[in-house]
């Protein structure tokens, strides 16, 4: 069989795209912001993961240009060799301080980070207990680790302890990794009963935190600090590519943890070194979120009050309370396809999240919420979002 064969498959793609109800690759226009334009049209922008705001901040974007005029567009090598920049150093220090944690790796990206570190971490004797609605890039640095991989049913702890207990741990670790925030339910982990478990049966404990910095804890250090239980988690996992305002990702843990992942990390050691001018936008971020904390409660203030106007509005909503991703409920895949073309339409821009990211008959429509966005806004996008769903629950498709 010819290899390319399977690219003739994507028959939904197809069938997407004839109807008009293609909802992806749209294209910007302008800044990331609670306001975009794109495709020309100007949008409420209710699907990014830019929680405190600063992708448009004048101080971070002047962060970016001088880093770009004094280091250059890109360092031509991975940090191993000749890519490591003393912004690279001043970057993980601030981090480590930040998160009270010894010392902190840092990577080019969110998704190479999980890869970089699990990979490293976890090797062919051992187990990975993971969630099974963490992130692909979980998954996927399970895979390359070689580590037996055991998935427990989401945030069920007896699940947890069930398959904890069939481990011989006398030649294998054990690393449980979960999400912190879970991206697409916007739920946070059960941290202090994985922490408890893990304790019992001498495992290890590794949080991706990609949507828990700048969100949750009183200074925005994440789902450790919300539950008070910073120095019990072994390994933070978290990218720049949402609060921080850049690309990258990052690793926080004891000293010797990270040096032993900078010297056999391979995603790590074979990728070219962050640009210095996401490097200087990352650490200008940092800054303001230490300078104003003032951030953190105006996107649960905002949050909150989408989250009530919603549910005042009868929408069925994933009930959280403590994040800004708040899931609507639309049930059929070809319905949330049709919902978000119609908000598209109106100038409210969302997610879609289908099977089978979704099980089937629970698709849903994934909001997102700003720092910077305002009550009018929320309220133009729920009057939105209420016609559209009534409208597309009468439709035939």
């Amino acid at each position: 069989m010819d290899l390319f064969k399977k690219c003739e498959s994507l028959e939904k793609v197809k069938t997407a795209k004839q109807l008009g109800v293609y909802p992806y690759f749209h294209t910007l226009n302008s800044k990331q912001g609670p306001q975009v334009i794109m495709e020309g049209k100007d949008m409420i922008m209710i699907g990014s993961n830019n929680y405190l705001g600063l992708t448009s901040h004048p101080e971070v974007i002047e962060a970016g240009i001088k880093a770009l005029e004094k280091y250059g567009s890109g360092c031509s090598g991975s940090r191993f060799l000749n890519g490591t920049l003393d912004a690279h150093l001043a970057l993980e220090k601030e981090l480590a301080e930040f998160l009270k944690k010894e010392d902190v790796v840092t990577f080019s990206t969110g998704f190479q980070s999980n890869l970089g570190i699990i990979s490293a971490i976890a090797g062919r004797t051992d187990y990975i207990l993971c969630d099974k609605e963490n992130h692909a890039s979980i998954y996927d640095g399970c895979r390359l680790s070689f580590a037996k991989m055991l998935r427990y049913n989401h945030s069920d702890m007896e699940d947890l302890e069930r398959q904890l207990k069939t481990i011989d741990t006398t030649n294998s670790g054990i690393l449980i990794v979960t999400d912190g925030v879970f991206s697409m339910g916007g739920d946070i982990c059960k941290l202090p009963e994985i922490v408890k478990l893990a304790k019992k049966y001498g495992a290890r404990v590794m949080v991706d935190d990609a949507h828990g910095l700048g969100v949750l804890g009183e200074h925005g250090r994440g789902t450790a600090e919300h539950f008070g239980l910073e120095d019990e988690v072994d390994i933070y996992m978290g990218t720049f590519s949402k609060s921080l305002a850049s690309l990258g990702g990052y690793m926080a843990a004891k000293k010797e943890v990270c040096e032993y992942v900078r010297h056999v990390s391979r995603p790590f050691i074979f990728c070219a070194s962050i640009t210095p001018s996401n490097v200087a936008c990352a650490r200008k971020a940092l800054e303001i979120i230490k300078r104003e904390p003032e951030r953190i409660k105006n996107l649960h203030d905002i949050s909150n009050y989408m989250r009530a106007g919603l549910r005042a509005a009868n929408i069925d909503i994933i009930a959280i309370d403590e994040t800004p991703i708040i899931p609507i409920y639309t049930y059929e895949d070809n319905k949330t396809f049709m919902a978000c073309k119609l908000l598209f339409d109106r100038g409210v821009y969302v997610n879609p999240v289908v099977s089978p990211a979704t099980p089937v008959g629970q698709a849903l429509i994934r909001t997102s919420y700003t720092a910077t966005h305002t009550k009018e806004q929320m309220d133009k996008a729920i009057g939105h979002i209420s016609e559209v769903l009534k409208q597309v629950k009468e439709m035939d498709i």
